[in-house]
């Protein structure tokens, strides 16, 4: 074990110790007297001396030494015995066992003795060292007391650490964390790695330099182990611009595997919406902690293994042995009890399976303990088998979970079964006296024994007769159709004669459908594909309709009845092939890289001469969505559909590895694609099925029928034996591995193609840097996160909707969009940018909907960043009348209702240099001007009323605020605002009188207010206003865009501010820094207002 460093004084110590082994930096030592075959004196006082000590103050046997060259001073790590030098040591871990010893030898040689070297201070090795090594006593401390309770109080140190460190808010919850070192080039830094609900993150204080990293699992696009030129063993993250290397656990399969959770878990809720509502578990990430994540990857590979239901949980795990009558012995293995079965697998491979459906089992007994049979039990099943389970620890508690389930299923579903069995089997006599003798020894229900003997006989292809039946065993769909007595039928009456999307698709595909096929070439197959199908639809709306249903579908009624055929389509959407039938094919996706990864493995010189796989695809993808039945003759392609239903996917991965490997030599002299797409269809469409007793049907589109030449026929039966003893090795676990390490890579490659399809569009539109663009996408993204990391759904916000249009699948609302505005808007007001934020906000909502979209967020940056001056003003002009300022506005009541100036003061100022300049007469013609410019089919913009005016106002002084010419900005304001407060004046005063000279008429003809500009009527007048026009007659105050541009012409310090060049760039660099900062300050700050509420 390790130990906490501790300095040792042993003089003439070489006289207890033998050194072992050795290297440049550590040495392992023996104490003399243990484990010596002779009897020298010096050992043997040394083991006396050691057997009469007591028990505490005995000296373990092993040890480790760090040995620093050139160091005075030698560092035992895991005891052991110092070679030359000083007689001081530190005592750091202790080994009782040689095993034991070597395991923290084992350790050091591949974690840390090539990674010293790169330390050129012999102090900063030592300090590393003694560093790495309590992390590691922590993390083992941490470890134990973790097994012991719940909540262990070095977890609670962590989570306080995890705390202070990050300032996340208090939704963001630590899952787990563990000592390691994070590389930094060729360095690493001893740290803690914090594993959270939504982030991966790093902390290091080494050397007095402190290091903080903190990665959102959304982010990672790349989780693997691999290795560098210093470890052999690394766990790699990589993101879209980096790649970081985490090494030196204690651990690192537990901690790759908890990675490999979290990282799927949070990206199946974040981005896989259609998996989201079918999975409980992802819609409460704050109840996830690191044993329920366990728990989680052990019930998928349960369901996956026996290939059960999404919605089945598994309940305990137990160690047992089966007997097994055809080897007239206990199996060894293990019993997996979830809801609605009992489960049994082998410990060796292949060697027996069974799937036992509560609904078959009659009684669950225990029997008399005795020393040959210890703890049994007995489990009899309706066809009057009994299967017999010894060894099971804690079984009257097991015994007991099991018949409360037992009577809970019987109770809801009672059912009757036919246990009659068919012996009229008059085709095939050869193959059918095989599974008749194989029925009679291993049973012939669906809790038969699954042996590597019937997987044979499945491979050399299930009887006609049988085949139906059989792939309703396999699947274990009989235990759905005698569930739900009458389901099939009442789903039928329901969907029929209903029109929509999906059955116009499927009335589309029905005569696609094996259309040489005899069974499909009238209306009797046609109308039961249809009912099938629409059936199907109306039961899970998710998955609706899919192409390639219809083939599977038509190839399960030939062996099928209708109702047989729906149950058994059920079994191969919604537990055998997951995720393959929906909007955007996910699981079939996850297979193709899988697929990929092991053509890698199993045939690298292929691989290596087809640089991009992903040409594969194109044919391979239509082998995993329809099982083969599309691109291979059907009785040749039904073979391997009953290895499917026997295997699952790993017949798939299995025969398509077999087919690259058979075609390898014709596919490595391939010049292109074309080419090697065209051997594959050429070869896939001879494979012939001589056993089949029907006439030969040609495959669902036989490309390359016309060759010239005869093409040599392969027989399935021959490829199907090649793929199971050549590629056969994989696993369950292993496929489920791969399947979360290339998800990952697959969500990623989805979010990658929205981006780019966001931004194409986006580009053309606006004048921003397209890699600004990306910046700005990203934050846009990330705020969009964020509130789904650590806020309850609000009703406005949308989740991530993968099936809605690019452009619309992520939209935040005015909370998030304020956050952005405040991080990227070049047009910051201090205390008003929050308010000003509001108002753009309510303006880009066209749609009312409370949520924009990336464009409109962009298309206003662009403005503000890019536009010319007019452009500029406009929008802020627009920011100040309504939609975008509201009566409830809360900055929107001014205080001042009267006029701000009296209209007898002459619109004339004095100039320093004495000169008088008349802006009177400049402004009408400035007015004249710009309206004969104006684009007559523009819409024209509404007035603006006084309180909106001054709104205005109080924005363009909050912007020059900090401005380097913020003195000349306000003076200039101060004169543009005068001025255009006289104007409204005068116009509101003439459209009252009605008497004005024809020269005002002409200025106010543009900008006399109709009456639905009118809301916000200043009610206000002054003294004089009041006694020279009656209330009833005067008109609103009112000015225009044109006034307002025209007086902000007339100052070049205005126009120098609003035409001067913006840098994004630095901007968007803060942004990214700042952006996680201002979102945990705004939660915490909203934390400590609802702690204030809830006390008062």
């Amino acid at each position: 074990m390790w130990l906490k460093p501790e300095e040792v004084l042993l003089k003439n110590a070489l006289k207890l110790w033998v050194t072992q082994k050795s290297s440049c930096y550590f040495i392992l030592q023996r104490r003399r007297g243990h484990g010596e075959g002779g009897g020298r004196l010096t050992g043997r006082l040394v083991g006396a001396l050691d057997a009469v000590l007591d028990s505490n103050a005995r000296v373990a046997p092993f040890r480790i030494l760090l040995q620093v060259p050139g160091s005075q001073v030698y560092s035992p790590i895991a005891c052991g015995e110092l070679l030359t030098g000083s007689d001081v040591y530190w005592a750091i871990a202790t080994g009782a066992t040689l095993e034991e010893i070597n395991q923290h030898w084992d350790w050091l040689e591949q974690n840390l003795l090539h990674t010293l070297s790169v330390f050129d201070n012999k102090d900063d090795i030592a300090s590393f060292v003694k560093g790495k090594v309590k992390a590691l006593i922590a993390e083992e401390t941490s470890s134990r007391l973790a097994e012991q309770e719940e909540e262990p109080e070095k977890f609670r140190e962590a989570l306080v650490k995890f705390e202070a460190r990050f300032n996340f808010p208090e939704a963001e919850k630590l899952v787990t964390y563990y000592s390691c070192c994070c590389w930094k080039g060729r360095v690493p830094r001893q740290g803690w790695l914090y594993l959270s609900i939504n982030h991966l993150c790093f902390y290091s204080f080494f050397l007095g330099k402190e290091l903080k990293l903190v990665v959102p699992w959304v982010d990672i696009q790349k989780l693997e182990r691999t290795s560098n030129v210093f470890l052999t063993d690394t766990i790699r993250i990589t993101t879209q611009n980096k790649e970081r290397d985490f090494s030196m656990f204690l651990n690192l399969d537990e901690v790759f595997k908890v990675m490999e959770q979290l990282a799927d878990v949070t990206l199946r809720r974040l981005l896989d919406n259609e998996v989201f509502d079918l999975d409980p578990d992802l819609q409460e990430p704050s109840q996830i902690t690191k044993r329920d994540l366990e728990a989680r990857a052990q019930n998928e590979f349960f369901r996956a293994f026996f290939r059960l239901p999404r919605k089945e949980k598994l309940h305990a795990v137990v160690d047992c042995s089966l007997w097994t009558p055809f080897s007239r012995c206990h199996t060894a293995g293990r019993m997996f009890t979830s809801d609605s079965y009992i489960c049994f697998a082998s410990r060796e491979d292949g060697c027996c399976k069974i799937v036992l459906p509560l609904r078959e089992v009659v009684s669950i007994e225990k029997m008399e303990d005795t020393s040959l049979l210890p703890h049994p039990i007995i489990v009899s099943i309706r066809s009057k088998v009994a299967f017999q389970f010894i060894e099971l620890r804690d079984r009257d508690s097991l015994v007991e979970a099991l018949l409360v389930r037992l009577k809970q299923v019987h109770a809801n579903h009672p059912v009757h079964y036919d246990t009659s069995v068919d012996d009229d089997m008059s085709r095939e006599q050869i193959k059918i006296s095989l599974w008749n003798d194989h029925f009679v020894e291993y049973g012939r229900t669906v809790c038969m024994f699954r042996t590597e003997k019937i997987r044979k006989l499945v491979a050399m292809g299930i009887p006609e007769s049988l085949r139906g039946r059989l792939w309703l065993l396999f699947s274990d769909a009989v235990t759905d159709l005698a569930s739900h007595p009458g389901y099939y039928g009442n789903l039928v009456e329901e969907s029929l004669g209903k029109c929509c999307l999906v059955t116009e698709e499927i009335e589309r595909d029905l005569h696609r459908s094996l259309p040489e096929h005899p069974a499909f070439q009238n209306e009797t197959g046609i109308a039961a594909l249809r009912r099938v199908l629409t059936a199907y639809a109306h039961r899970n709306p998710k998955i609706g309709y899919c192409q390639s249903m219809n083939i599977l579908t038509s190839v399960l009624l030939l062996y099928a009845k209708e109702e047989e055929a729906f149950w058994l389509l059920v079994a191969v959407c919604e537990r055998m092939l997951p995720d393959y039938f929906n909007h955007r094919v996910i699981g079939a996706q996850v297979d193709q890289s899988v697929f990929e990864e092991l053509i890698k493995g199993h045939l690298p010189e292929l691989a290596e001469h087809m640089n991009d796989l992903s040409a594969l695809a194109s044919v391979s993808l239509s082998w995993f969505l329809t099982l083969f039945l599309s691109i291979m003759p059907l009785e040749s392609a039904v073979n391997v559909v009953d290895c499917f239903f026997y295997d699952g996917i790993k017949a798939i991965f299995q025969l398509g590895l077999a087919v690259l490997e058979a075609n390898a030599e014709d596919l490595c002299s391939s010049k292109d694609d074309g080419q090697a797409l065209m051997i594959l269809s050429r070869f896939l469409d001879h494979i012939k099925n001589e056993d089949s007793p029907g006439p030969p049907v040609g495959s669902h589109h036989a490309f390359f029928s016309d060759d010239q030449e005869p093409y040599p026929v392969t027989d399935i039966s021959d490829l199907i034996r090649d793929s199971y003893e050549k590629f056969g090795d994989q696993s369950v676990e292993q496929i489920e591995h791969l399947r979360y390490k290339h998800r990952i890579r697959v969500l990623q490659g989805h979010e990658d193609t929205t981006k780019q399809n966001v931004l194409r569009v986006v580009i053309p539109e606006v004048s921003i840097l397209p890699e600004d663009l990306e910046e700005l996408y990203d934050l846009f993204k990330r705020e969009h996160m964020m509130s789904c990391y650590w806020e309850q759904p609000r009703p406005t916000a949308s989740r991530h909707d993968p099936s809605r249009p690019y452009a619309e699948q992520y939209r935040i609302d005015a909370r998030q969009f304020a956050h952005l505005f405040q991080l990227v808007s070049p047009w910051t007001c201090g205390a008003h940018t929050e308010i000003l934020a509001e108002r753009t906000f309510r303006l880009l909502d066209d749609n009312m909907d409370q949520l924009i979209e990336f464009k409109a967020f962009v298309s206003c940056l662009d403005i503000m960043y890019n536009g010319e001056m007019n452009e500029k003003i406009k929008l802020l002009y627009r920011l100040h009348i309504p939609p975008a300022l509201t009566e409830n506005d809360r900055d929107s009541q001014s205080p001042l209702k009267n006029p701000l100036l009296s209209t007898s003061r002459p619109l004339v100022f004095g100039k320093p240099n004495g000169d008088a300049v008349d802006y009177q007469k400049q402004l009408k013609q400035m007015i004249k001007d710009l309206a004969k410019e104006k684009d007559k089919t523009e819409k024209e913009l509404p007035k603006m009323s006084q309180r909106e005016f001054i709104q205005f106002c109080k924005t363009l002084y909050s912007m020059f605020h900090e401005d380097p010419e913020e003195n000349d900005l306000y003076q200039a304001i101060a004169t543009v605002t005068t001025l255009l407060l006289q104007i409204g004046e005068v116009g509101q005063r003439s459209s009252s009188s009605g008497s004005c000279s024809q020269e005002c008429g002409e200025e106010l003809q543009a900008s006399a207010p109709s009456p639905e500009d009118s809301v916000f009527a200043d009610t206000g007048k002054t003294p004089q206003d009041s006694q020279a026009f009656p209330e009833e007659a005067q008109a609103d105050w009112t000015v225009s865009l044109e006034h307002i541009l025209a007086s902000l012409l007339t100052e070049q310090s205005l126009v120098n501010f609003f035409e001067k060049p913006l840098d994004m760039k630095s901007k968007l660099e803060n942004a990214k820094i700042n952006q996680y900062n201002l979102k945990t300050s705004e939660m915490s700050h909203q934390s400590q207002s609802e702690l204030k509420l809830s006390n008062l």
